[in-house]
């Protein structure tokens, strides 16, 4: 697999944008903002993934946002949205508005493994980039940052309280082991299976009993089975979080977790509901109850990348001497799911990949993590600034491309009611 993907990346064909941008008085002042703001932001990404915070928990991370920020005259709000680490910042004038994302939450007990401190950092300093010239420019930008990444579905939860309500486009990045301008992620939703039977002597009286372990054994068993015949995209993978307590008592309760994952909203759709009939047939031959407990947190939605913007974002990485690879040349199985894909189907949406480790270094690894906090990490800050902060100036500044944007995305389906959708 290595040996094919980089022959295909050498192979590859950059992708253009048919588009000018910006005009170039404003693309350079942007740029010289964003270079004088190097040192600054660079710190920042070593001093978050020196001091990493899980899921909720970010509020050193998002203090340490807000102070740099207050040191350039903005005033970012922290607490916004109902969630305590999420912060709020916003510079230019009414018109268009595009919004930068932060993540700043970290992995329990292996820090930051997913660059999130990569994330955070480098769009701080495209925000400061930005704001700069946003009225000049003809709209607003924001600095939303966005808690619970890893599990917790932060964006949704802000979506819903109203975050985004006046946003036209978000953009964002993610650290990887290649610079890619449009990778697929995955949509995910979250199932817990809750047997219950009857207990009973597993010696005396075992025919008393119903036995909720044997149920969820026979679910684990069928989602097994299911996933031969499931599409290529899509991934099922669980555990068992409670089989009983002693041998020689037929368990009353059992339960197993899964995530399941596909590449579109619909087949993620059908596939949960082609797992929840395993977990009925399970209950039924076995003779217990059955709990299913969805999405403790938002599901998750796949990523529907826009073309029009990402083609700007590749051309803005070129003067950093990095070129974005088109959608395939890197295998879309090589993924996992993000919160960004929720906000995908509300308005135009990039999470472009950048890379900071070598192509066989894998996310949630201990050795990303290093990568992460490593000069190439401080690379990827200071060119995904610079990357975001051209793409958005050039979203705002050129109605040409931000109507071939909007276009795009109507297209595709324009917004989707996304807290109905599974419902």
């Amino acid at each position: 697999m290595n040996a094919e993907t980089a022959d295909a990346v050498r192979q590859a064909r950059p992708l253009t944008s048919p588009h000018a941008g910006a005009p170039a008085d404003l693309r350079e002042e942007v740029a010289a903002v964003v270079a004088r703001h190097r040192a600054e932001v660079v710190a920042l990404s070593r001093d978050l993934h020196a001091h990493p915070e899980t899921a909720f928990a970010e509020h050193r991370s998002a203090g340490a946002v807000a102070k740099l920020l207050e040191g350039h005259g903005h005033r970012p709000r922290i607490g916004v949205g109902g969630l305590d680490t999420a912060l709020l910042a916003t510079a230019g004038e009414p018109g268009p508005h595009v919004a930068v994302l932060a993540e700043y939450d970290a992995l329990p007990g292996i820090g930051h493994a997913c660059g999130h401190n990569v994330i955070c950092s480098a769009a701080v300093g495209a925000f400061l980039g930005i704001a700069a010239v946003a009225e000049r420019a003809g709209g607003r930008v924001s600095l939303i940052g966005t808690p619970a990444e890893e599990g917790g579905g932060g964006k949704e939860t802000l979506a819903r309280a109203g975050v985004f309500d006046d946003v036209d486009a978000v953009v964002m990045l993610h650290p990887f082991s290649h610079d890619i301008a449009m990778h697929p992620f995955l949509g995910r939703r979250q199932l817990e299976m809750v047997f219950h039977g009857v207990s009973a002597h597993a010696s005396a009286q075992p025919f008393m009993g119903r036995n909720a372990l044997d149920a969820a054994v026979a679910a684990y068993q069928g989602v097994a089975a299911l996933r031969q015949h499931l599409p290529p995209g899509d991934r099922l993978h669980g555990v068992f979080t409670d089989g009983g307590a002693r041998p020689n008592v037929v368990p009353d309760r059992a339960a197993v977790l899964f995530y399941l994952r596909s590449m579109r909203p619909e087949t993620l759709r059908d596939l949960a509901d082609r797992v929840a009939a395993v977990a009925r047939g399970a209950a039924e031959m076995s003779g217990c109850g059955l709990d299913l407990r969805w999405d403790p947190q938002p599901a998750y939605l796949p990523i529907r990348y826009n073309r029009t913007l990402s083609q700007r974002w590749a051309e803005n990485q070129r003067p950093c001497g990095r070129a974005p690879l088109p959608p395939g040349v890197v295998p879309d199985f090589l993924t996992g799911s993000t919160d960004l894909g929720n906000l995908s189907y509300r308005m135009p949406a990039i999470h472009p990949m950048i890379a900071v480790s070598p192509a066989t270094v894998s996310l949630h690894t201990r050795e990303f993590a290093e990568a992460a906090g490593s000069e190439p990490g401080d690379r990827a800050v200071a060119d995904g600034a610079l990357g975001l902060a051209l793409t958005a100036v050039d979203y705002l500044a050129d109605a040409e491309l931000r109507a071939a944007v909007h276009e795009e995305f109507e297209q595709q389906g324009g917004p989707l009611d996304v807290p109905s959708f599974f419902q």
